[in-house]
């Protein structure tokens, strides 16, 4: 147990999909997992674990931004043992060539912010994913038949679709990043797991775009339309030997 985690250590699986909503934790949880227990619920940051086609999985929800991603894959990988973290969540467009529901594998996250420096003491900006992880992904993406792209994304501290001009981070993040688009917990997500030696992926599906007239999706759509996502992580997970 953890301030933030009722969970007792043994009740944690070794692989963790974290979706930012409490609310898409659950209802993972409830529609793909079979023996499924309610493991935490402190402050609402559902956590579940369960099996999936015979293999034992947890999904822990991870509040939104780099701070509350930060405490709970912290948690997990320091003091719960787990040895893998797939996120599934959302991002925004900053490319016209991507659409709504698409899914994004992020190869680098890229941040300006400091998180890597507070905890660390050292500058960083730009972390990878794991690329054994990310390499498993992809395979089981081409064996499942779910198309994903793998791509840079901006990690934000800031919901941009709230700024006057939605792409002003977009204009000044460095070019040669090659950056699709932007979400807000990935960067703390690979910090902790760079810093204690652990693998994390992340998964997205686009919900924003400012070249679509569509531009958004609901609220409901948020919770439920990323079946796709799901799948694919929870059939990698599958793959994973440990």
């Amino acid at each position: 147990m953890t301030l933030h985690n009722e969970a007792k250590k043994e009740e944690i699986a070794k692989i963790v999909l974290m979706p930012g909503d409490p609310l898409r934790a659950k209802y993972i949880a409830e529609v793909y997992l079979k023996e499924t227990k309610l493991v935490n619920q402190i402050r609402n940051i559902f956590a579940y674990t369960g099996k999936y086609k015979g293999k034992e999985i947890s999904i822990m929800a991870s509040g939104m931004g780099m701070p509350s991603m930060g405490i709970y894959s912290y948690e997990l990988f320091k003091f719960y043992n787990v040895d893998y973290i797939i996120r599934i969540g959302s991002c925004g467009a900053y490319k016209p060539n991507i659409d709504l529901l698409d899914i994004v594998l992020v190869e680098n996250s890229y941040t300006e912010g400091n998180y890597y420096y507070q905890m660390t003491g050292e500058n960083c900006n730009k972390i990878s994913a794991d690329k054994e992880l990310n390499g498993l992904i992809e395979k089981t993406a081409q064996n499942i038949g779910i198309p994903c792209t793998r791509a840079n994304m901006a990690c934000v501290e800031f919901f941009d679709p709230y700024l006057e001009d939605p792409l002003m981070i977009s204009k000044r993040l460095p070019k040669d990043e090659n950056i699709l688009g932007s979400e807000m917990e990935t960067f703390a997500l690979f910090a902790n797991a760079k810093r204690l030696r652990k693998k994390a992926s992340c998964l997205l599906t686009v919900s924003d775009s400012n070249y679509k007239s569509s531009k958004g999706l609901t609220v409901e759509d948020r919770q439920k339309a990323f079946n796709k996502m799901i799948e694919l992580a929870l059939e990698t997970s599958i793959g994973i030997d440990n």
